[in-house]
């Protein structure tokens, strides 16, 4: 290293600093440096760190190697320092010598992660429309953890109280969907609509609304569908994307894409004991599973003066990746027979806690996550690496620590690779064997645990497919079809925003209601695809739908429409003193395919029968 020379004076039997002992290696028996005279020689500063021992043993030393004695391998100082220099930038030499000093001095890691807060918060955005006040409503009934999104802060309030979780935002201005928002959140309901209203006013409680545009002549109030609708989707689809997670889960390393920015690796291997195990990591242009480009973990990993591992860690991310909307993290591996460590980090110091997982690998042979792909899952190679988040251990200085904060995954800042001859508390890996490895991995990324259940369900409208159907009797639609010009082609963003949440990868449900009425939900029901059907259906009926599919494998990537099955002409109610059952909407989502949107008759060509 040219701006940082390292003299130092070594015994026979000598013990190393406690910082510089390896994750999952115990000192007890290494050989120790003791650090008579230090002298860090860097951007023209000089330190003394003085360390004086009872006894004294004969010593010997010299610039670059240290011999530990005549049966043992040299130590490559020059690669500790090296190492050191990579991991921690430009050595400020008295910062350095304190650092030292205070971690050889203290048995705890030098900074201990924050306890994770706690998660899994439904957002609710349009708040206080029809179906929206009702989603929330039932939420906190249920005891969920509810945050609303909303325009008007007071209106809010007075309709759910003081003590609501509430985010002040407009979908329509990207600016104020602050990132802060949605921590924490794991699901959305969007029950975000443009505003239809009676051209002739209406009364101060929307009962001309209430009955439908049906009843009344409409005119869009505030702002167009095509903000609302459309680009207003596009900015809350982009503002929750990292809270809720992707169906084929977010690429941390890969070459097909980096999120996070190009991971940039460095080895840490025994060196930093003492030890003589020496790896690196490459990129072999030919060496993944399809002929392409793989990252590549090799080196040499010995025994030699009580080392045993080696590793590659990357540096500290500039900025901490949000994981938190995943269960774990996979690796595309081509496997030799090893087991090996998954070292995840969540505090920016070198040397603190690690929260590490092991995976086994299959000698020749690639292993892989599944694969979503369109409508099919694809299976490349015969066996999964995932690691767990909750199969994580906090582990420091090869020691499990009981009392250790709850991992986070909202603030991961490294990852590291190993494979060493310890595993934690005095285990040895089974599998370890001395000499020359390479492990090829072509991917990491974080994944959702199967089966998937909805991220974010929206309520959008029937008949958003039938403004432009071929040979469609327009004088049999609802108003909304007969009237979408009319009415800023409110049915065509709406169509348009349905497309923008099922390209974003984000698990979804999308309920297309038929008229929305007042009434109480309870009436028997008619699930459908293919947008065809008319009718009527409660906005409390759907406000139910919407949440249940949160929960269901059966909803997920499905667009359906609903609608009761009893006739506009008659009104349902219900009988307080006899409610009917509750549902099982999973029977109705059983049923439901995916890939059928009504957008097949548009390109196709064909009338389908409404």
């Amino acid at each position: 290293m040219d701006c940082c020379h390292y003299t130092g004076i070594v015994s026979s039997r000598y013990s190393v600093p406690a910082p510089l002992r390896s994750q999952g290696i115990s000192s007890t028996s290494c050989p120790v440096i003791s650090l008579q005279k230090a002298y860090i020689v860097g951007h023209n500063q000089i330190s003394n760190l003085s360390h004086r021992r009872s006894q004294r043993s004969h010593l010997n030393s010299y610039r670059g190697k240290v011999l530990a004695s005549t049966t043992r391998e040299s130590w490559d100082i020059g690669r500790f320092l090296r190492t050191l220099f990579f991991f921690n930038g430009p050595p400020n030499p008295l910062k350095f010598v304190e650092s030292l000093i205070d971690k050889v001095t203290s048995p705890e890691p030098g900074e201990v992660p924050k306890k994770m807060k706690a998660s899994g918060t439904v957002l609710v955005t349009g708040a206080t429309g029809g179906v929206g006040r009702r989603v929330v409503d039932i939420l906190r009934n249920k005891g969920v953890p509810v945050r609303v999104l909303v325009r008007n802060e007071e209106k809010a309030r007075s309709m759910f109280g003081p003590d609501i979780d509430l985010s002040i935002g407009d979908v329509t201005k990207a600016e104020t969907l602050n990132p802060e928002y949605f921590k924490g959140v794991k699901k959305v309901i969007n029950a975000v609509s443009v505003i239809v209203g009676p051209k002739e006013g209406d009364t101060p409680d929307r009962q001309k609304y209430k009955q439908g545009i049906k009843f009344f002549e409409p005119e869009i109030k505030g702002d167009p569908p095509e903000k609302v609708e459309y680009l207003g989707m596009q900015n809350l689809v982009n503002a929750v994307k990292n809270s809720v997670g992707l169906r084929n889960g977010k690429l941390l390393f890969g070459f097909k894409g980096n999120l996070s920015g190009k991971l940039i690796w460095g080895a840490l291997d025994d060196v930093v004991m003492g030890g003589v195990s020496e790896s690196l990591f490459q990129i072999d242009p030919t060496g993944s599973e399809t002929g392409g480009p793989t990252g590549l973990f090799k080196g040499v990993v010995s025994t030699s003066n009580n080392g045993g591992f080696t590793s590659i860690r990357t540096k500290n991310f500039s900025i901490p990746e949000d994981l938190s909307a995943y269960d774990g993290i996979e690796l595309r591996v081509k496997g030799n027979g090893r087991r090996y460590k998954l070292i995840v980090r969540t505090s920016t110091e070198w040397d603190t806690v690690g929260y590490t997982g092991f995976f086994d690998t299959v000698k020749d042979q690639w292993q892989t996550h599944i694969v979503h792909w369109k409508k099919k899952r694809i299976f490349f190679g015969h066996f999964l690496v995932k690691v767990p988040f909750s199969s994580l251990k906090a582990i420091f200085r090869a020691r499990t620590l009981q009392d250790a904060p709850e991992f986070d995954p909202s603030n991961i800042i490294s990852l590291q690779l190993m494979f060493s001859k310890f595993e934690y508390d005095g285990k040895l890996n089974p599998t370890f064997v001395e000499g020359p490895f390479e492990l090829p991995f072509s991917s990491i990324r974080a994944y959702i645990n199967e089966p998937i259940t909805p991220r974010f369900v929206h309520v959008s409208s029937a008949g958003v497919t039938r403004p432009d159907r071929p040979g469609l009797d327009l004088s049999k639609q609802p108003p909304a079809v007969r009237l979408n010009k009319e009415l800023g082609f409110i049915l065509t963003y709406k169509l348009k925003g349905e497309d923008v949440i099922r390209e974003s990868g984000i698990p979804y449900a999308i309920v297309r209601p038929c008229a929305l009425t007042e009434e109480p939900a309870g009436a028997d029901l008619v699930f459908d695809q293919g947008d065809n059907i008319t009718g009527k259906v409660s906005r409390e009926e759907i406000a139910r739908i919407c949440i249940a599919a949160l929960d269901s494998p059966h909803a997920c990537d499905k667009t359906f429409e609903v609608k009761s099955t009893v006739p506009f002409s008659e009104p349902f109610v219900v009988d307080p003193t006899n409610p009917p059952p509750e549902k099982d909407y999973d029977i109705y989502f059983k049923n439901l395919k995916e890939g059928i949107t009504g957008k097949e008759a548009l390109e196709e060509g064909i009338p389908a029968p409404v």
